[in-house]
């Protein structure tokens, strides 16, 4: 047979060799990047009222704030009436801000004011913020640690200010939580608009077109889509779909629920959001989010449910109380159940909510959660004290208060 032969049998191998000339070296890499340190802020005030009440409760003990969040760690203030050191003879008040939540070596800027109540604004304030501080900021090392201020006031000073009125005191915390982060070299990035399918969703049950499946609700017709309905709700699937599916689906009926309410079921389907409550067929805001909640619940419609809980959360009060809490029973909305239930049991809310007629819906609906409002009574009645105030021991012997201090100014 023939043989092919690629190249001249005889040759040497050969070796390529690329050379680069000294006289143009590649460029050396060049690259950046930035420390950032900032402060994460946020503020609380703390109101406190009774003050002439809570003297009394010993060198020590406290009344302290809710606990609230800034930098994601959890702070307190704590007002001791009498003082915290029993050297100062109960002639001064003490004023800290503290680590509430768990954490290592946090380190922070405070701001402790209290609030001129004359209108004069010349609040009394200790401050970390908007100034050089020499050995950079305060470092709590753990939970229970303070900054602030043993004699933070001559107490015969303040019940003789401005700053004490209506037996009132007024205190507004600063915190400022530190914190680092690189950033490398910015990449080039084209701007992409944020997704807009929701609008093209609501635009197709505006327009009506390709709808495919009507509804009745008391004698007003709704046009839809199936497979959007479908995809939104498995009620809504198995009734369109399902081996039970509704053999009508020229004009499906609905019963037990008000048209006002329907539309913005559909409207939450298509748009992914709450309708604006006030321009529904003139029902008020909060009627109409206890009807939808039941209206989500029937159609397990959950984002729908969780929205209109937390529009109902927002807007409990006397009047809406006791019908917000059977409906939360009824429908399992255990958070807003718990909101409703901690609301009522309050003394000052008690006896005003079980003379509304939500109150005696509750107790045919719903006898059982009497027993559970009973116990929230209980627990309540157990930790209130004088002045309304919540007054506890002082566990935080952890406080570091002979470090580093700032001079308190008058502005």
């Amino acid at each position: 047979m023939g043989r092919i032969s690629r190249g001249c049998p005889s040759s040497k191998p050969s070796t390529s060799i690329i050379s680069q000339s000294p006289s143009n070296p590649q460029p050396p890499s060049e690259t950046a990047s930035t420390s950032i340190t900032e402060t994460i802020n946020g503020s609380h005030q703390f109101k406190i009222t009774g003050y002439s009440l809570s003297k009394g409760l010993g060198i020590g003990k406290y009344v302290a704030s809710d606990t609230f969040n800034v930098g994601g760690f959890e702070w307190a203030i704590y007002f001791y009436p009498d003082g915290k050191s029993p050297e100062d003879n109960a002639s001064y008040v003490s004023l800290f801000i503290a680590l509430a939540s768990e954490g290592t070596d946090v380190r922070a800027l405070f701001e402790l004011t209290l609030l001129d109540q004359s209108g004069k604004e010349r609040h009394k304030v200790h401050s970390h913020f908007g100034r050089t501080l020499e050995d950079g900021p305060y470092t709590l090392k753990y939970r229970g640690s303070m900054w602030g201020y043993k004699r933070f006031f001559k107490r015969t000073a303040l019940e003789a200010s401005d700053y004490l009125k209506d037996d009132c005191l007024s205190i507004n915390c600063s915190v400022g939580v530190v914190r680092s982060h690189t950033e490398g070299p910015k990449s080039y990035t084209i701007p992409v608009p944020s997704s807009n399918i929701t609008q093209h969703f609501g635009q197709l049950l505006e327009s009506g077109e390709g709808t495919d499946v009507s509804f009745e609700v008391d004698d007003e017709i709704f046009a839809a889509h199936s497979l959007v309905l479908a995809a939104r709700s498995p009620v809504f699937r198995a009734q369109l779909f399902g081996p039970m599916k509704d053999h009508n689906m020229q004009c499906i009926k609905v019963e037990d629920m008000q048209p006002a309410v329907f539309k913005a079921l559909l409207h939450f389907i298509y748009w992914d959001c709450l309708p604006d409550m006030d321009d529904l067929a003139g029902v008020a805001s909060t009627l109409m989010a206890q009807h939808l909640l039941a209206g989500a619940d029937r159609y397990a419609l959950e984002r729908l449910k969780l929205l209109c809980e937390d529009k109902l959360c927002q807007d409990v009060s006397i009047n809406t109380a006791a019908t917000t809490l059977a409906l939360a029973e009824q429908h399992h909305c255990f958070q807003l159940k718990s909101v409703c239930l901690r609301f009522i049991a309050l003394p000052e809310n008690l006896k005003a909510v079980m003379q509304t007629e939500g109150f005696e819906h509750l107790k045919v609906s719903c006898p059982s959660i009497l027993s559970e409002l009973l116990e929230h009574v209980a627990k309540m009645g157990e930790h209130s004290v004088k002045a309304g105030v919540h007054v506890v021991e002082a566990p935080l012997d952890g406080s570091d208060v002979n470090g580093r201090r700032v001079k308190p100014r008058i502005t």
